[in-house]
């Protein structure tokens, strides 16, 4: 599978300069020209882009996950995690997809890629996972509690709506398939268990 990474909303120039790097976020600047011939500098972070997956369990249930980490509130969300470095994009999702659920796919299908904030460079990649298999225990970071939650396409529709959803790039199509029940079918049939 060939994923074009999305385009963000302003690139970082090729002549900005790395003036911070931390664990997640590197912070970048240049000396953009002004409207009036005046120069300012202006900034921007990068940190590594994200993956998330939804896997779709045989029966047509969604496995979502309630997550608990140091100095968060818990939150409802799917699989998912960074994309490490050299790590390709798929493989980030198999791997993430087995540490969080112990489940491999037969078939991901990238439903979303987009980079949401103009100020970070940061891709957010959204598959579907179908085929399961548990094939492991979970794998955890230490930093990470996780609870599988496999729920009903119309719980989905329901807990992916809540103030706790943390999968902030597809809440609109959920908020569509509410209101919509063309939206809706569209959401059903790319949730559906059949690969």
């Amino acid at each position: 599978m060939d994923i074009e990474r999305p385009k963000s909303i302003q690139p970082i120039p090729a002549h900005a300069k790395r003036v911070f790097k931390g664990q997640i976020f590197d912070v970048y600047q240049w000396e953009q020209e002004m409207f009036d011939g005046t120069i300012e500098t202006f900034e921007k972070l990068k940190r590594p882009d994200t993956v998330v997956v939804f896997p779709v369990l045989p029966d047509g249930k969604i496995i979502l996950t309630e997550q608990e980490q140091p100095g968060k509130e818990s939150f409802i969300g799917a699989t998912g995690g960074r994309v490490d470095e050299g790590e390709g994009i798929l493989d980030a999702a198999k791997r993430e997809l087995l540490e969080e659920s112990g489940y491999e796919a037969e078939k991901y299908i990238l439903w979303k890629a987009e980079q949401l904030v103009g100020k970070i460079d940061w891709a957010i990649y959204v598959f579907v996972a179908k085929g399961l298999k548990q094939v492991a225990e979970l794998n955890l970071d230490p930093g990470e509690k996780v609870t599988l939650k496999p729920v009903t396409f119309d719980e989905f529709i329901e807990m992916g709506t809540n103030e706790r959803f943390s999968e902030k790039s597809i809440a609109h199509k959920l908020h569509e398939a509410k209101l919509s029940p063309e939206k809706k079918e569209e959401l059903r049939d790319l949730l559906s268990p059949e690969i």
